[in-house]
């Protein structure tokens, strides 16, 4: 059986003749008319299923259900008024918006995320992972704050630091042995896409486009399996990957640069910081 809705309007109206012994008064004081307030009264009996009042020759006194219930309507409308105070005094949550690139997305940002987290609490962080070539142009509208990639020496923004791109294919991969190397890379736009297609071309080495995917961790897998070698950061390198060199020509090395928006919230600069402290400094996993 379902318990009854003890409805705190109704507690209310309940309390208020409790104090006064007087529908009449109790209205005066609930800014309602007397029909009204006894309806509330009369509801609230037909859930409990129990008289709540009795007339008496100083006016309606409470029954012994009425005693019984009147210590838990206080505790009750207490508690809901606690409640919403603490809620209304809550301060609004603040959010911000991150674009990163795969692979940081993935390995160096969620630790800091994390840390931040712990000092900052009501903050909530949405991070977009993708193609970062053109998030910075995007920035306030789409945006609060940018790690994107760029050619060395190239792009605006603050210098976190620099990755070598490397070819990477599983251990099992015969690079060397291969006419034709197989290639798992990302969509156009993607500087390593251009880096590779143009090192291979200038150094006459035939290759094919094997797979495509926006995803690093689609194409990573695919390199896993030793279908293709890729491109990916030195210092995001996943365990399932080798670094290969001979054989292959050299590649650039990137910028990652951090771009903020204009007119930042103070919980996005305080974010902006913590990330550039983090990236900028060496961490266990990334290779030197």
């Amino acid at each position: 059986m379902t318990a009854p809705d003890l409805d705190p309007d109704l507690l209310k109206a309940f309390l208020a003749v409790a104090e006064h012994r007087s529908f009449t008064r109790a209205a005066d004081q609930l800014n309602r008319t007397q029909s009204a307030v006894s309806v509330q009264v009369r509801r609230l009996e037909e859930r409990l299923g129990t008289k709540l009042f009795q007339r008496g020759r100083a006016g309606v006194v409470l029954t012994a259900a009425g005693h019984e219930l009147r210590a838990y309507a206080q505790r009750i409308l207490a508690l809901h008024a606690e409640a919403v105070g603490a809620l209304r005094a809550r301060k609004p949550e603040a959010v911000i918006r991150l674009g990163v690139m795969d692979d940081y997305g993935t390995i160096v940002i969620p630790p800091l995320l994390a840390s931040f987290a712990k000092e900052h609490p009501t903050v909530r962080v949405e991070i977009e992972t993708g193609l970062t070539a053109t998030m910075p142009s995007r920035l306030g509208e789409a945006y609060d704050l940018v790690i994107a990639m760029h050619p060395e020496g190239s792009g605006n923004g603050e210098l976190l630091r620099r990755e070598q791109a490397v070819w990477a294919a599983a251990a099992s991969y015969p690079a060397e042995e291969q006419d034709t190397l197989s290639v798992a890379l990302y969509p156009p736009g993607c500087l390593f896409r251009q880096w590779a297609a143009e090192a291979l071309d200038a150094a006459g080495r035939p290759w094919r486009l094997a797979f495509v995917s926006r995803t690093l961790a689609a194409v990573e897998a695919v390199a896993a399996q030793g279908l293709a070698i890729t491109v990916v950061k030195a210092g995001t390198l996943p365990a399932c990957l080798r670094i290969l060199s001979n054989g292959l020509p050299p590649l650039p090395t990137a910028d990652i640069r951090l771009h903020r928006a204009r007119n930042l919230s103070q919980p996005a600069a305080l974010l902006a910081d913590h990330l550039q402290l983090g990236i900028s400094e060496p961490v266990s996993h990334i290779l030197t």
